[in-house]
């Protein structure tokens, strides 16, 4: 049996249905480069169906949502479009308007030189002109839902003209991989996927109909305010009885944080200022080149004759507390993640939970633990910029090549030798990103941490949002921008030169 042969009987397998015409169009895709023009006819009148039918699921779901938005400008046009809200606004002006209106004459009719009678008329006038305004807008409106409809119908006609032009291409595509899993439950089209698919369709279109025919049906989730109430009571409990439970390590931790950070604020701000900036210059030229001298000397100076600099002192200890605790704790927990696959199973999770939770709901648990203050600034700094540094170690722990530590088992070394000498050296590009995305999604943390205590640049900018002081607000956010840029270069070393 020749291959040509072969592949025909497997193209008449996988294609079931009209298995001829699908032989054809998989040739004439198969001998040329590129997108070769073929048009399937099922494919652009099923649309979603057709696709799942096939099981194309990476071309039925951007499809599906196509065409349910084509359904629903469609139906939002034929309910009148935004002229139906401003229809009914007009109506009840209307009404208002003359129910005012009956009240002012009744008033004229007893007092036309009275205050009262005055001001219903004035109102009753202004109401019908409101009432006129919004009739002209809702005419506006419903002369613009033709467009709309013009809009979703050219958008069903655009989806379904691309699922025909496409419909052969995915299909030879899916018939290649096919051939290569060797599925014969995959060939064909599945009946039950295409009713599925049908099924949806017949469940969703009716839906959007009936929302914009009745647009109270939908308009909210029929949920109990009660079970809200309920549930925060039970977690107000909840929250009062661990932060009891916890009150005393809580305190031991407040006091740790704060003597550290008492410790690291007083070095920066009780040493004389020429000397801590020409410490900081040094370390910059020492670390990370001229060209970040230059700009830590320009940034320095920023700070310095805007009176910034305290301020950004208490802002680098308070960054500077945060970031040895996250660095502290995170560069031995990426090491054991990168070790032990479990770990990292148990780990990651915590760390999806830690980045995606807005960094202001970190406060509400916080305070209710810690208090207001500085260490609870901190501590929300560091649950916020803990896990670059663990994703970004145990990814480099993960990394280093099998060889290299093989070769140095091979020759006699230890685990702990293999640690520090062979796995934390090869894997220390990947810690130091770490270690700078730590910081500076720590120095992210400034203005926030300012809400409930933190002191620094942060408490600025917060001052410059409650009183509207743009340029203050400017000047100081530049100066957290300055301070971070020179961080994260002198952290970086020579190799941001």
């Amino acid at each position: 049996m020749s291959a040509h042969t072969a592949r025909d009987e497997a193209i008449d397998r996988f294609a079931g249905l009209n298995s001829a015409y699908y032989r054809r169009a998989f040739h004439q895709i198969g001998e040329r480069r590129g997108y070769v023009p073929s048009f399937n006819i099922a494919a652009a009148l099923l649309g979603p169906v057709w696709l799942g039918g096939r099981r194309l699921w990476s071309a039925f779901w951007p499809f599906l949502i196509a065409d349910l938005l084509a359904v629903v400008l469609i139906a939002f046009a034929l309910s009148g479009g935004a002229g139906t809200e401003q229809g009914a606004r007009a109506d009840r002006l209307e009404t208002l308007a003359a129910t005012r209106l009956l009240e002012a004459k009744a008033a004229n009719d007893k007092d036309a030189t009275s205050s009262m009678a005055k001001s219903l008329t004035r109102s009753a006038t202004a109401l019908e002109q409101a009432a006129k305004d919004a009739r002209q807008v809702a005419e506006e409106a419903k002369s613009g839902a033709l467009l709309i409809a013009a809009l979703g119908a050219g958008l069903l006609l655009a989806t379904r003209l691309t699922v025909g032009g496409l419909a052969n291409h995915l299909a030879e595509r899916r018939f290649r991989a096919w051939r290569l899993e060797g599925d014969s439950g995959a060939a064909g089209f599945s009946l039950p996927h295409g009713l599925a698919a049908a099924a949806l369709l017949a469940v969703f279109i009716p839906i959007v109909f009936v929302h914009f025919t009745d647009r109270t049906l939908f308009d909210a989730f029929p949920s109990d305010p009660a079970w809200n109430s309920e549930a925060a009571a039970w977690l107000d409990a909840l929250v009062a009885s661990v932060s009891s439970a916890v009150s005393p390590a809580a305190g031991a931790l407040t006091r740790a944080i704060n003597g550290m950070l008492g410790l690291m604020e007083g070095i920066l701000t009780q040493t004389p200022w020429p000397l801590v900036m020409a410490l900081i210059l040094a370390l910059a030229w020492q670390l990370a080149g001229f060209r970040v001298f230059l700009l830590t000397f320009v940034a320095v100076s920023y700070l310095a004759i805007l009176g910034y600099w305290e301020k950004s002192m208490q802002t680098v200890a308070l960054l500077g507390t945060a970031a040895l605790i996250s660095i502290a704790i995170g560069i031995p927990l990426g090491v054991l993640c990168g070790y032990n696959k479990r770990v990292a199973a148990i780990v990651r999770p915590l760390l999806d939970f830690m980045q995606t939770m807005p960094a202001f709901v970190y406060l509400i648990p916080v305070i209710a633990l810690f208090g207001i203050g500085k260490p609870s600034g901190i501590i929300a700094t560091v649950i916020f910029g803990i896990p670059p540094v663990v994703r970004l170690t145990a990814l480099g722990i993960a990394s280093v090549p099998a060889s290299v530590r093989e070769a140095a088992v091979a020759f006699g070394a230890s685990r702990t030798f293999i640690l520090f000498k062979v796995d934390l050296p090869t894997a220390a590009p990947s810690i130091m990103a770490g270690v700078s995305q730590t910081i500076l999604m720590c120095l992210s943390m400034v203005v926030i941490a300012a809400l409930i205590g933190a002191k620094g640049l942060g408490e600025d900018v917060l001052h410059a949002l409650q009183y509207a002081a743009q340029g203050q607000g400017l000047l100081a956010g530049l100066a957290i921008l300055l301070c971070a840029i020179v961080l994260d270069r002198v952290v970086q070393g020579r190799s941001s030169q």
